[in-house]
């Protein structure tokens, strides 16, 4: 392993990690509210973050989607403002952290920003509830630099089923196929993270754009409603997307799915949000821990999942999402974003290739990203005004 971790190194100088989920922007709004000052991540932020730029470095990481998220228990106009805090939180990272990170909107940034040195940023709104039923919304987003939005959080919203809510639509409704379309045309990715298999199939059955798993892994490893089922993922190539494989325990481990069900209904007896990571909630995380040992997942359970991944799509169709800062454990070895060369160097010693590895990291995240863009390109529809009264009456 020590061979591998330090070939793993060499590697990611090469072909860096595109992440495609880190929820940092929520973590500062939830502990500092946005203040840089008390969370300076030029430094060492470990003690209440899983995510700074010298561990961003040592991971390896050539571009983060960084995840512009608000909480499903913010509707309306409330989730847009809340949303357009988010963005421009990222916006202020890189005007704070030029050395370090620069804004990209499109693939061609991606490998410009790269060459000059630093960390691509890009945004993903988590959540189709961020745009109030709104097309001119979705499309303000995206003039605002987002360039996925994952279809649903952990609800359903009024035009998509959740993957951890029950059914209320069947997958996408007409006007859910219409949001699909104008993504399309908009050039923005859609993200079917968290949303149910129902949605999934309805929005590969609509799209004619790539579309990207920000954050899932494989039902078949880990028989959790948050993962990609095999009938989904065979379906990739087909479509040309990316499934990019999540780090968070309950979604790779299945000893942790009970477990850590018990921990969310802890934290909200004691007040909390069970997505909830500032310091006073980990407190709680932490004692609950202590009293029941938690399952531990590990950098092989990951591996375990990419093998599956790239065995079902294709090594052409997987990419990794880590979600660091918007869960409270991690797997043993990959506690923040230092971690991606403890992952890359276990797939070495399943013996991936240097050109397989490079396709996971780099190539397939951006190659997703450019053919989303030249679909946009060759669509000459004008801007929908449908609005779901119409479509959905």
């Amino acid at each position: 392993m020590t061979d591998n971790l330090t070939r793993a190194r060499q590697l990611l100088t090469e072909h860096p990690v595109v992440d495609g989920h880190n929820d940092l922007p929520w973590a500062l709004r939830e502990q500092v509210r946005y203040d840089l000052d008390q969370r300076d991540i030029s430094t060492d932020q470990s003690a209440c973050l899983h995510t700074d730029l010298p561990r961003l470095r040592a991971g390896g990481v050539g571009a983060q989607f960084w995840s512009v998220y608000v909480r499903t228990d913010l509707a309306g106009d409330a989730a847009v403002s809340a949303c357009l805090e988010q963005v421009d939180i990222v916006r202020q990272l890189a005007a704070r952290y030029p050395d370090d990170l620069e804004l990209a909107f499109t693939a061609d940034d991606m490998e410009a920003v790269r060459a000059r040195g630093r960390i691509a940023s890009l945004m993903g709104a988590e959540g189709g509830h961020s745009i109030n039923n709104s097309l001119a919304t979705l499309r303000a987003l995206h003039r605002l630099g987002v360039r996925y939005m994952t279809l649903t959080h952990n609800d359903n919203v009024n035009w998509a089923d959740s993957a951890t809510d029950e059914p209320r639509h069947g997958g996408l409704t007409r006007f859910g196929e219409e949001v699909v379309r104008e993504m399309n045309r908009c050039g923005m990715l859609v993200d079917l993270s968290h949303v149910a298999a129902s949605t999934m199939r309805d929005a590969l059955r609509v799209t004619t754009a790539p579309v990207v798993f920000s954050h899932s892994s494989a039902r078949a490893v880990c028989d959790h409603p948050r993962n990609i089922p095999d009938d989904v993922l065979e379906l990739l190539p087909g479509n040309g997307g990316v499934a990019m494989a999540t780090f968070v325990p309950k979604f790779i481990l299945p000893a942790a799915i009970d477990w850590t069900e018990r921990a969310d209904e802890n934290m909200r007896a004691h007040g909390f949000h069970p997505l909830d990571t500032t310091p006073a909630a980990m407190k709680v995380q932490r004692a609950f821990a202590d009293s029941e040992p938690r399952p531990r997942a590990t950098v092989a359970t990951v591996a375990d999942h990419l093998d599956h991944m790239r065995e079902a799509a294709g090594v052409d169709h997987i990419g990794i999402g880590g979600d660091y800062d918007g869960t409270g454990f991690l797997p043993d070895g990959l506690e923040g974003v230092d971690g991606y060369p403890r992952l890359i160097a276990e797939l070495l010693d399943r013996r991936w290739s240097t050109a397989d590895l490079a396709k996971l990291t780099w190539h397939n995240a951006v190659r997703v990203l450019r053919d989303a863009e030249a679909v946009a390109r060759a669509d000459t529809r004008p801007p929908s005004n449908a609005t779901i009264d119409r479509l959905d009456a």
